[in-house]
């Protein structure tokens, strides 16, 4: 990996470092929602999960669809989810787990 490509991922970790974050882009899958569905789908408030999507989409890790009057969320493309369910696979086959706690 080429130190311009870890230049350009560090701020994407960072966006997606936030536990929320994750939660809203899992809770997408490959289907493009309403914020509705995702406030359901993470038990989030509707306002936190409104802060998120701007952030997310500022990041280019969602994008928005009007659709009539509502705005559907989506990811860019499949290949997002299919990184997330790597990492995922990873700490599950590590032979320990990483000490992580709640803010």
């Amino acid at each position: 990996m080429s130190l311009k490509n870890v230049n350009q991922l560090s701020p994407i970790f960072k966006i997606l470092g936030e536990p929320n974050r994750l939660r809203i882009l899992c809770s997408l899958g490959l289907e493009c929602r309403p914020v509705s569905d995702i406030v359901k789908a993470t038990g989030m408030s509707q306002t936190n999960v409104s802060f998120h999507l701007r952030l997310l989409r500022e990041a280019g890790l969602v994008r928005p669809e009007r659709r009539g009057p509502y705005i559907y969320y989506c990811l860019p493309n499949g290949e997002l989810l299919k990184i997330l369910d790597q990492f995922s696979k990873w700490l599950d086959d590590k032979s320990y787990k990483m000490d992580v706690t709640e803010n």
